[in-house]
């Protein structure tokens, strides 16, 4: 807390010296996103016009209890847009940037565009309708940002949508197709989204998942719970979030193993860092979708 404590202070003296000096480089909108997985798709919507840095890169690194840095505040008091989740899951980045608050600089915080608020599911990235709506919240404000490139805007919008998410629409609409119904258990909250959409019936407890997502104690009961289902071989696979392996999950994943039970992993953040978003999505899907094929 003293550590962030500082860098809000020396944030907020960045405002008088940025203020007029964070226009765009060579003509390129400065972008800064929070998280790699919305930074993937900014760049992509952007293309030549925008020039897009993310401060979750790191596959290991927590977003949850990240502590920025004097380069994260530079770079957040230097942006002409500032792309955070929201929804209470980088609050650190939302500091900054009330720490900043830089004339002429546009926040979009995803889950304001959502509707969503501290204490829904803040996996949003996991959710493709949630993306869907990023997508036009992200160009829109690259719309005001640089109105005169507005078509080249729409051209990368449409180019994004129909060939670079075509694979990970596909292998989603086939899931769907083929295992809708189909009973799986998941680790944490974050691929709740995901599984809801395909379609899939979800046993786990939510207060199972939700524990596990945000590191507070699982409850005798929940975990009882998930256990028995696989023990029982009432779930078709599990699903876990490979860097939040806590020791309830990993207990789960024993008993999986030894039922027979497939089990399929997904990540936080892009995994590797050097995926696009589409490509790291749609590594999920196959994995998930190989595991739901298991005889």
């Amino acid at each position: 807390m003293l550590r962030l404590a500082v860098l809000l202070a020396a944030t907020a003296l960045l405002a008088a010296g940025c203020g007029s000096s964070s226009s765009s480089s060579h003509g390129r909108i400065q972008v800064v996103a929070a998280e790699n997985f919305w930074g993937s798709i900014a760049a992509q919507l952007g293309g030549t016009k925008v020039q897009v840095a993310s401060v979750i890169v790191n596959p290991a690194t927590d977003p949850h209890s990240y502590e920025p840095t004097a380069a994260d505040a530079r770079s957040f008091a230097g942006a002409k847009l500032a792309i955070v989740n929201g929804i209470g899951y980088d609050t650190w980045a939302s500091q900054l940037l009330s720490a900043n608050p830089v004339s002429g600089r546009r926040v979009l915080d995803v889950g304001d565009v959502l509707g969503l608020h501290e204490g829904d599911n803040p996996h949003q990235w996991y959710a493709p309708a949630s993306v869907q709506k990023a997508i036009g919240a992200i160009v829109a404000a690259y719309d005001t940002l640089d109105p005169k490139d507005a078509p080249y805007f729409a051209a990368q919008r449409r180019h994004f949508e129909t060939v670079s998410l075509a694979r990970y629409d596909a292998l989603r609409a086939e899931i769907r197709r083929r295992f809708a119904g189909t009973p799986v258990g998941y680790s944490e909250s974050i691929f709740a989204p995901l599984g809801a959409s395909l379609g899939l019936k979800l046993l786990t407890p939510p207060s199972f998942a939700k524990a596990v997502a945000e590191g507070t104690d699982v409850s005798a009961a929940d975990l009882t719970a998930v256990e028995t289902q696989a023990r029982e071989r009432k779930i078709a696979v599990w699903v876990y979030n490979s860097q939040n392996a806590t020791p309830e999950v990993q207990r789960v994943n024993a008993i999986c193993r030894s039922q027979g039970i497939p089990i399929a992993t997904v990540t936080e953040t892009l995994s590797p860092a050097s995926d696009t978003y589409e490509q790291w999505q749609s590594a999920q899907l196959v994995r998930l979708l190989a595991a739901l094929e298991h005889p």
